[in-house]
């Protein structure tokens, strides 16, 4: 195959995805817009296929565009990091990092994670897609996102998952509920409350249908949501109570807000990294990778 583009084609690409149109592009890699749409044109005539779709008010990407992505900032990416560590100045890389997350390992990993990253590599940046455990997945096979952090399911073949952590559902409420200060509560009593719960879409909610079959509910629930963070929020304004996973919860001391760990069942629930298989990762991943296995803590 001939390859009738060049790394400056690339550029003007990727410059074009991160900034949505082709003027803010052109003034981004200081060449003029005709420039731009040339270089484009070049990539898309070598490619054989039409990259962005274009209106007057907007650019996108078409699907071959959403498929070629991943591939540009990863060839990028490696390319900048390789030229730079020979230079002896690797540590000011200029890179991008993409780490897929349900909601709930977002809030649990990724502060302490992005902030110590951003103090070792300021040049480099974090992208963090929160999503839902089946577009998590989907993001890393895709190669859309370099690394996932999702709980165990059906996991698609292609997809490697390392445990970090086991953790345990428990009721999430308010310290001024009645059942603030149990020790425990069994998903009966719990059910027996105001409580919300989670919509059939959501990976949580498959996991505790599969591990709740013998559990019969009184009642329905009061409200239904998509995350398990919109439902610690509702708790919070005092809707009711919901079971939610350990690491969703804040840290001990919240002022509204207990847990109080669940039981007849007890819940478990496995959270890990998931990777493509037979895939390297960059080096600004590979590092990304380390900081979520040193910053994991404990679930409280």
């Amino acid at each position: 195959m001939n390859i009738n583009f060049d790394l400056n084609d690339l550029q003007a690409f990727r410059a074009v995805v991160e900034k949505g149109s082709f003027r803010k592009a052109a003034e981004a890699i200081r060449i003029s817009q005709p420039a731009l749409s040339r270089r484009i044109e070049k990539l898309e005539t070598a490619l054989g296929v039409k990259l962005f779709e274009r209106t007057t008010r907007k650019v996108s990407l078409t699907m071959a565009g959403r498929a070629f992505m991943p591939n540009v900032e990863r060839l990028l990416d490696d390319l900048e990091v390789a030229l730079l560590g020979i230079t002896g100045v690797a540590s000011n890389r200029l890179a991008n990092v993409t780490i897929a997350c349900v909601p709930s390992t977002a809030y649990y990993f990724m502060p302490q994670v992005v902030t110590e990253y951003h103090r070792l590599y300021p040049r480099t940046k974090v992208h963090v897609l929160d999503a839902s455990a089946s577009e998590v997945q989907d993001a890393v096979a895709s190669g859309e996102a370099d690394l996932g952090l999702s709980f165990t399911g059906a996991l698609d073949p292609a997809i490697a998952f390392e445990l970090l952590l086991q953790e345990r559902y428990v009721m999430a409420c308010r310290r001024d509920h009645p059942l603030a200060e149990a020790a425990q509560v069994s998903w009966d009593e719990m059910y027996r409350q105001d409580y919300i719960t989670l919509g059939k879409s959501s990976g949580n909610r498959f996991l505790l249908d599969q591990a709740l079959v013998k559990v019969r509910p009184e009642k329905a629930g009061i409200c239904e949501t998509r995350h398990v963070t919109t439902m610690i929020g509702l708790v919070e304004a005092g809707l009711g109570v919901a079971a939610v996973p350990s690491i969703a919860m804040p840290m001990a001391g919240h002022p509204l807000l207990v847990s109080v760990p669940l039981v007849e069942p007890e819940v478990l629930r496995n959270v890990g990294l998931i990777k493509r298989r037979g895939h390297s990762l960059t080096s600004a991943a590979l590092e990304l990778e380390r900081l979520v296995r040193e910053m994991k803590r404990l679930p409280g």
